[in-house]
Parts: C-alpha cells; structure tokens; sequence
C-alpha cells in the first residue's frame, strides 16, 4: 500500500501552502486568516519514483470552545495514528509559540518519523533563525519556504528516503478487485454472497465499513484478492472523523488495484458522486465495471434495463464501451456472473497483441480514413505497436503527430476496442514521431 503523510502543525504557518506545493495542484484554500481548512484535502502525490497519499489537516488549537476546533482536533489526532510519515509546519518567525511546543509534545508520543519543516524561509537572512526550532526536540529539520518552493526537494527526499522497506509483499502480484460506490449500496453484502459467509459487516446505514478489507479468494481455477472498501461520499457529508480516512483508504484501494466493481443502488440512479467515483478510477487507468444493485426493488417495463443502460451511458461518455451488470445481493442475482466478468475484464486488461497483427488490422484502416490534413500538411501515420504496461496503450508514429486531433484518438481507440474486445478497459494512445 501506498503511504500516508499527515501534514501537521497549528493554524495559519503554511500547511496548506506546502499542500498545494507537494500535491502540484491547488486542491486546499490559501487564506491568511487561520482555521480556513476545516475539511481534510488528500492527494496522490510522488517524488523520484515513490508515490504516497498527502493529507493537509487543519491547524491545531488547545483549550478552545469553537465546535469546529474541536473537531479539527479530533481528526487532528485520528490523522497522527493513521499515518505513516508526519510533517509538521511551523512558522520561522515565531520560534516561541507555546502550541508549536504543545504539539511537539503530542508528536514525540506517537512514535511515527516526523519532519520538521520551518516555513517561511522566503530570504537567506532566516535560515539561521530556523535552527532555534531544534529545541522542538526533533532531528530532522528542514528551513523551507512552500510559496516559492525553495527547500521542499530536501524535504521530499528524505520523506520517501525509506517508502519501500516495510512494505508487505505478499500476494502483491495477485488480481486486485476494489468493491468500490456510496455507502450503503450493499458492497459489503455482494462480498459476502460471493465467499457464502458473513465476513463483513451490513447494516443497513451508511459508514459501516471503515476499512479497506482484502479478502483472497479463488472461483473459476482463478486466484484473486476482492476488497470491501468503505463507500465514499462527497466531502461536505462526512460528518464522521473515521468516515474520513475511510474515504482515504477506498481512494487508495481504487489506486492499487487492478478492476473497479462500481456498485450502484438502483433506486438512487447514477448521480454525480457515482460519477465522481467512475472517473476516480477512470482517471487511474482502472477497468471498471458498473453492478446496478437492488434491481429486485426496481418496478419493471419492457424497456428498463435499456433505458437504465441508455442514461449511465450517457453520463460516461466518451468512455461508454462497459459492462453494465443488473443484479441483486439479496438474492444472489448475477453475482458470479458478475465474478466471471471482472476476472474476463482482468485477462482483456493485461492483453498484449503482436505488433505485426497490431499493423496489420489497424494500418489499412488508417490508410482508409487518414487523419485530417492540418494547415495543408498531409498526416500520415507509419506504423504502430502496443507498450508494456498493466493497461492498454499503443504508439502511434507520424510524420506530424502534433496535428493529430483528440476526435481521430477517438476513433483509433473505438476500433482498438472493437477489433480486440477491450469493453470496460481504458486505453491510452500515444502519437508520436517517425
């Protein structure tokens, strides 16, 4: 699994600065007024090869009656014992702060390597004025300045210095199926109806689930890892501080894994937050399956698989080429069709096509429907090849790639899919020059 870095420290010194900086996006809200990040922003983020999961929590407070610091306190807490790496942020231009002191205190309790980054170093003048943070008690200690990025590569290289070393590799190389959707859409459920046990936990309320659970199973002389992972809602719903960090590990499982099973209740539709979660894993390169859950509550027509169909379709587009499963946990409707398919889907993921075949299907096509002529300049693609990879990609040379357009992509990867039957896989084209 991917680590987990908490970033620490009270408000208003940076933490959401030095976020944004490790993150390369402007995901967390800058404001010099403190207590502005209330909800926790998490983020992939890597450095020289190692990936890990980013957490900015909000500043630490003690002794106040604000509801809302309390809170943040809370999760404060929660962030320490559920991380891997802590940095904590502090202000280089307040060297005395008794609650940088009082924070100190609670980090050096949890046992987890902390980093000391001194923020705010903006000129050479205050590196000397960051060592007085020494007397925090910490060794390592790096004078940083987030809004300009001088001193955050020290930083990083000693945040993943040692990543890789206690990393469990067990069954690493087994299939990873992530059970993955809103709470409450019976993944748990379809979980324990494939295994024929009670392994996990239903209730019929949301946040049951808190964990991401690997359970390793093998159905059909094919041994893979399935995962129940905790439902993941939108940020302004999770009330609950363990709720949170649910929400992290699902992301993580939808990270590592290797086939998405997206579970929809049926009678709530394919809203936006589903939505969110299939381009999660869209984005990731993930093969994803859609199981439209409680279809026995669903009344009937003639047309309502199609017209169920038709509309997820629509919302996905232009990645509409899924399996779209219509089942029932309760009664064990389609749930091992729904197995056979995601190990099918797995096998198609990991499909590697010769590139003499690959040229001889797709270059008399392309020789057929050349691409667009750009500014007058004739495009003509030579050859093509499939790269290594866990998904789908395939390389493209031209003579002009540049002028090649997102709508010719398309339909490359519309053909790719139909000739060599990669439904449910996202495919990556690459043009490049000959």
């Amino acid at each position: 699994m991917e680590s987990i870095v908490a970033i620490v420290g009270r408000p208003n010194v940076g933490k959401s600065t030095l976020f944004n900086r490790l993150s390369k996006r402007n995901l967390a809200i800058v404001d010099p007024q403190s207590g502005v990040t209330r909800d926790r922003h998490y983020s992939s983020s890597d450095w020289n090869g190692k990936k890990f999961t980013i957490i900015d929590t909000g500043g630490y407070v003690t002794g106040s009656d604000d509801k809302y610091e309390k809170e943040i306190d809370k999760q404060v807490i929660i962030a320490l014992e559920e991380c891997d790496k802590i940095i904590f942020v502090v202000d280089v231009n307040e060297s005395n702060n008794s609650l940088d002191k009082e924070i100190s205190k609670i980090l050096h309790k949890t046992n987890k390597p902390v980093l000391l980054a001194v923020n705010k170093v903006d000129k050479n003048s205050l590196i000397n004025d960051s060592l007085e943070f020494y007397n925090l008690g910490f060794e390592s200690l790096f004078a940083l300045s987030a809004i300009n990025g001088s001193g955050t590569g020290e930083l990083l290289d000693e945040l993943v210095s040692n990543f890789n070393k206690d990393e469990k590799e067990i069954d690493n190389d087994l299939p990873s199926f992530a059970v993955v959707g809103r709470p409450n859409a019976g993944k748990s459920s379809f979980i324990n109806a494939i295994i024929g046990e009670d392994r996990n936990i239903v209730k019929n309320e949301p946040g049951t689930t808190r964990d991401s659970i690997d359970t390793i199973y093998n159905k059909f002389d094919f041994k893979f890892k399935i995962i129940d992972t905790a439902g993941i809602r939108k940020k302004s719903k999770i009330d609950s501080n363990l709720e949170f960090y649910s929400v992290v590990r699902s992301i993580k499982s939808i990270e590592q894994c290797d086939v998405c099973l997206l579970i929809i209740d049926a009678s709530r539709g394919f809203d936006s937050q589903i939505k969110n979660i299939f381009w999660l894993a869209h984005r990731r390169n993930k093969a994803i399956i859609i199981l439209v859950n409680k279809w026995d509550l669903v009344e009937k027509s003639n047309n309502t698989v199609k017209d169920f169909e038709k509309l997820i379709k629509k919302e996905i587009q232009p990645f509409d080429d899924i399996n779209i499963l219509f089942i029932s946990c309760i009664n064990k409707q389609r749930i091992y069709k729904s197995l056979e398919c995601a190990i099918e889907v797995f096998k198609t993921r990991s499909k590697q096509i010769k590139t003499s075949k690959l040229n001889n299907d797709l270059l008399p096509l392309i020789h057929s429907y050349p691409p667009p002529s750009n500014k007058g300049k004739r495009i003509k693609i030579k050859y093509c090849s499939q790269l290594p990879g866990k998904y789908p990609q395939f390389a493209f040379f031209a003579n002009l790639p540049q002028y090649i357009k997102d709508p010719y992509k398309r339909f490359l990867e519309n053909n790719i899919r139909k000739i060599y039957g990669f439904t449910s896989v996202p495919i990556k084209i690459y043009f490049r020059k000959k």
